[in-house]
């Protein structure tokens, strides 16, 4: 069985790879984690087959979790009424494993950042993966560099299902978490090379052929990112375009005005007057040609210093992914510049 692990680049083609992959022939389960993604994924799939195939499953995360691993093994025992999505009380922490109350509220709500670990406390890890072998020839996770806490857990045991395996994601993408439970896998995404190694462990080979240069960001945006926010991207595009800080406010108005230019703020972008996005929020769209990244205060300090590579690595991983939505022009702002539009 073929297994491997590609971590690519910002637009470099992932979705594609996985939909190039696709026939009607062979039986594919799909899990990406975001929404943005699940959408992307479907719409891709429709628009190469004209319908969505038989052979073909597609699942969020969660809903792959609670009704293809939970449901069919522990379902009828547990008997949930289903997913709390809050971070669990911390006198939970105390219980010991085997105590029901660990995992699920006093409704019979399952803490949604533990229902991969009460899968591995009732052991049923074998019969998920026997689940996969009878149905599938071909699992496809997307969107890799976001499982935590215990469900990465349960991704490396889904890894020695008897199926053909490829995980696919961006490391420097990682800007959320499926979940968190105080430090079970808290450090896995400080170091790429140590994250490639858990994965060398499980067999699982790291395929450096595939999605290493971007088709959607020009030479300068891709130069940006690489020389300032400090994360190596290339292209396979042959142009440069404009990668520019606004300060003249005549020109602030003009960007800020214009719909046909997305802007990407850090958070709270609903409270603008205008086309935008937050920064996590905008990963996996790719339809944006030029893209107006607004600093906060403390990437506009950063920015000013030429010191964007040392912030925090979730901050500059969204900045990473803030800046690699452009096809074409990139500009910054200082969101100091703009407070007047908040509504």
């Amino acid at each position: 069985m073929d297994k491997s692990i590609i971590l690519a680049v910002a637009g470099s083609g992932k979705t594609s790879l996985i939909i190039d992959k696709l026939n009607l022939e062979d039986n594919f389960l799909l899990i990406t984690y975001t929404v943005n993604n699940t959408r992307n994924l479907k719409e891709s799939i429709l628009k190469k087959f004209g319908y969505f195939p038989d052979n073909i499953d597609l699942y969020s995360y969660y809903n792959f979790l609670y009704s293809f691993c939970f449901r069919p093994f522990l379902g009828y025992e547990i008997r949930p009424n289903g997913i709390f999505w809050n971070i669990p009380p911390q006198f939970t922490n105390r219980l010991s494993l085997d105590n029901p109350k660990r995992y699920m509220t006093k409704n019979r709500m399952l803490y949604h950042n533990r229902i991969a670990k009460l899968l591995v406390q009732c052991e049923v890890l074998e019969e998920i993966n026997e689940r996969l072998n009878k149905y599938y020839d071909h699992l496809f996770i997307d969107e890799v560099q976001d499982f935590a806490g215990h469900d990465f857990n349960l991704m490396k045991s889904i890894t020695k299902a008897e199926i053909n395996i490829m995980l696919v994601g961006d490391f420097y993408q990682h800007t959320f978490d499926t979940s968190r439970d105080g430090n079970t896998n808290a450090n896995i995404h400080k170091d790429y090379e140590k994250y490639q190694k858990i994965f060398e462990k499980e067999k699982v080979t790291a395929n450096k052929d595939y999605l290493n240069k971007s088709y959607r960001c020009t030479k300068s945006v891709c130069e940006f990112i690489s020389n300032k926010i400090g994360i190596h991207i290339e292209t396979h595009k042959k142009v440069d375009s404009n990668v520019i800080f606004i300060e003249d406010k005549t020109e602030i108005e003009k960007v800020f005005n214009d719909d046909s230019v997305i802007k990407l703020f850090y958070r709270e972008s609903h409270k603008y007057k205008c086309y935008s996005r937050n920064w996590g929020d905008c990963k996996g769209e790719n339809h944006y040609n030029n893209v107006c990244v607004v600093l906060n205060k403390t990437t506009m300090t950063h920015y000013k210093k030429d010191k964007l590579s040392e912030l925090r690595p979730v901050t500059k991983n969204k900045l990473y992914v803030a800046c690699s939505r452009a096809n074409n022009d990139l500009y910054f702002i200082a969101e100091s510049d703009i407070k007047e539009h908040m509504e």
